[in-house]
């Protein structure tokens, strides 16, 4: 796994960046929010998550570690994919994630382009346990 990478943004295109690490030009996927939060020529740290699949390796840059780990557990729902999972952070912080998911907001969850309501809520079942209750979501986002 690679969990992060550290280097310059040598480009950014809407899908992601492209971050230099030790001398080799690497491609991660990014959520608008983090590819806003990036500078053409300034270091950057992203963690990552790299998805493999038989045709290929992608990976997967955010802005924070929790980002990463939200991005990872929505994968385990049945339905959701890295590119779900991704548009689902392009939508939602992982707090608004956690309380959609604690509170049964399907409404919430539809919003996303790509998750119907069965979606939703395999989403929901599949994740209630697993990322939180709204109060930590709460509590994190004060204290982080």
């Amino acid at each position: 796994m690679i969990a992060s990478v550290r280097g310059r943004v040598a480009a950014i295109a809407p899908e992601g960046a492209v971050v230099e690490v030790g001398g080799i030009g690497v491609l991660v996927h990014c959520t608008p929010g983090t590819l806003a939060a990036l500078r053409v020529g300034e270091e950057t740290r992203l963690a990552t998550s790299l998805v493999v699949r038989e045709d290929s390796l992608t990976l997967f840059g955010f802005g924070t570690d929790d980002e990463r780990l939200v991005f990872e557990l929505l994968q385990t729902a049945n339905g959701v994919g890295p590119k779900v999972a991704l548009a689902m952070l392009a939508v939602h912080t992982p707090n608004a994630l956690r309380i959609a998911v604690a509170s049964a907001d399907v409404k919430a969850l539809t919003r996303v382009p790509g998750v119907g309501p069965k979606v939703a809520q395999r989403i929901i079942v599949d994740l209630k346990d697993k990322l939180g209750t709204p109060e930590e979501a709460v509590n994190a986002a004060l204290d982080g």
